[in-house]
């Protein structure tokens, strides 16, 4: 049967004692049941069904005699986590954003950037890409090569700051037979398996200096050779450099060739950080989202505070580190992504103190303690509390009754 999202909240107060075992497992177990909020009162015998049932989270366990001010606060708090549960605002399944090529936003600073892409596709020229790390310079030259008249042609990628440098030759030019120990046959090299299309040289600062003099004679002639070979080959394809360093203050610093730098730079293009491109950044927490929702067939949100989180942090590596951000808070989030599924830092502290963990204390202490600190900094919110620990407000409100009865 088809699960039908509830457009009401359902609660019902069960009073488990009067039940069979059969009897309740049935009612767990029904379609009904994943629709309403069940509230179950016993006298505090034990129970296996209704045990097994509140550690699913799949209901609330409440032991006599009831606290009627503690019920009517679990009802508001019920009500509070359908709202957030159930508001459409909060559920991401489709993208915000628009998209050219392979890239998304709407910003101004995107829109000046698909100009420039535009222009700089249906040209021949050298293109040289400046961007911090993380910004998507390597999507921005997949666009380029996508949109332009040889997008039919291979888009070949090198990293020239992963390569080795006693091959980075050998991978950019190719080598013959015998020309080095290991080389057993002939083999292409990048620039080769780039024919007709883009040859991408990413991090082009981090290739070495000499190479760099071999690589501007290609650019400037056309004519390579591979490594071994007295045989000069055809150079066909356009080039588009990047580098997440100040071209100039490379120069200076001597990682980049002058002359290959004005060679390159025949038409530059600046991709913007993404702490210049305003209200793309929480539309893209949420483009991520919806893509992992579609990828795994679920239908998660993000809550207002987690975005608000998301707008205020600096997020100095860039597209890239948000995604993975919201990959892990995906992960982490039962529902709704809250603001503690944003980790931004691997060591964030709590409460201006760094957090110790503690050696020799029993864990379900430690879990009471945790639970105790957390909703007290929450002021008392259940909601928010079980948002931040990761478990539902049922799991919540039942490990705090078990604490209550075992203090009393």
């Amino acid at each position: 049967m088809e699960s039908v999202k509830p457009s009401r909240i359902n609660i019902a107060i069960v009073q488990a004692d009067d039940f069979l075992n059969d009897d309740l497992e049935k009612m767990i177990a029904s379609q009904i049941c994943h629709h309403t909020d069940v509230i179950f009162i016993t006298r505090g015998l034990p129970n296996p069904v209704v045990d097994v049932a509140t550690k699913q989270g799949a209901c609330y366990h409440l032991r006599q005699p009831v606290d009627f001010d503690y019920i009517d606060q679990l009802l508001t708090e019920i009500h509070e986590g359908f709202i957030q549960q159930h508001d459409g605002n909060n559920v991401v399944i489709t993208s915000e954003l628009d998209q050219f090529g392979l890239l998304v936003g709407s910003s101004a600073p995107m829109h000046r950037l698909y100009r420039i892409i535009r222009k700089a596709s249906q040209s021949r020229a050298k293109i040289l890409l400046t961007g911090e790390s993380g910004v998507g310079k390597e999507l921005v030259a997949n666009t380029i090569h996508l949109v332009g008249p040889n997008k039919a042609k291979p888009f070949v990628a090198v990293n020239c700051g992963a390569l080795s440098p006693e091959l980075v030759e050998s991978e950019l030019f190719g080598h013959t037979k015998g020309a080095f120990t290991g080389a057993g046959k002939d083999r292409a090299g990048m620039i080769e398996k780039a024919e007709g299309g883009t040859l991408f040289l990413d991090e082009i600062t981090e290739m070495p200096l000499d190479l760099q003099v071999k690589l501007l004679r290609v650019l400037e002639t056309g004519e390579y050779k591979p490594v071994g070979s007295d045989e000069n080959k055809t150079a066909n394809m356009q080039v588009i450099a990047a580098t997440n360093r100040d071209p100039i203050e490379a120069i200076q610093q001597e990682r980049l060739r002058k002359d290959l730098y004005f060679r390159l730079a025949h038409f530059p293009v600046h991709v913007p950080s993404l702490r210049e491109r305003g209200a793309d950044i929480t539309g893209l927490a949420k483009h991520f989202l919806a893509y992992r929702n579609a990828q795994e067939k679920t239908n998660k949100g993000i809550s207002q505070s987690a975005l608000e989180k998301i707008a205020n942090h600096a997020w100095p590596g860039n597209v890239r580190e948000l995604k993975y951000v919201i990959e892990r808070a995906f992960l982490l989030a039962p529902q709704i992504i809250e603001m503690a599924h944003i980790i931004v830092e691997e060591t964030e502290k709590m409460s201006g103190e760094a957090f110790k963990v503690p050696t020799g204390v029993p864990l379900d202490e430690v879990e009471h303690q945790v639970i105790v600190k957390t909703l007290e900094e929450n002021h008392g919110k259940k909601s928010e509390t079980a948002g931040q620990l990761g478990i539902s407000v049922k799991t919540l409100y039942n490990k705090l009754e078990k604490y209550q009865k075992e203090n009393n």
